[in-house]
């Protein structure tokens, strides 16, 4: 009973870091795509603006950087199963 409290309670709290970190790379991601295009057309139109930042995004968010975010799960289960195993070798 206690595993199962320990994996629904560890996946609760996971998923709230994996969404706080998504949620600040992708807002890092977006100002680095706004700078850029501030710094290139310094008065260029606010539409086209959104567009390069938009598309910055689908770019970003098929690449592997956003992926890697998964680790938040991966990590942290290895670790505990490696306890486990380590806790109980007989």
């Amino acid at each position: 009973m206690a595993l199962i409290r320990l994996v629904i309670f560890g996946f609760l709290a996971l998923s709230v870091v994996y969404l706080a970190i998504w949620f600040y790379s992708r807002s890092v991601r977006r100002e680095k795509l706004e700078e850029e295009w501030d710094a290139d057309h310094p008065d260029g139109d606010a539409t086209e603006r959104r567009d390069f930042v938009e598309q910055g995004m689908v770019e970003y968010q098929d690449s592997f950087r956003p992926k890697l975010i998964l680790l938040v799960y991966v990590i942290p289960a290895v670790l505990v199963i490696a306890a486990l195993i380590a806790t109980n070798w007989n």
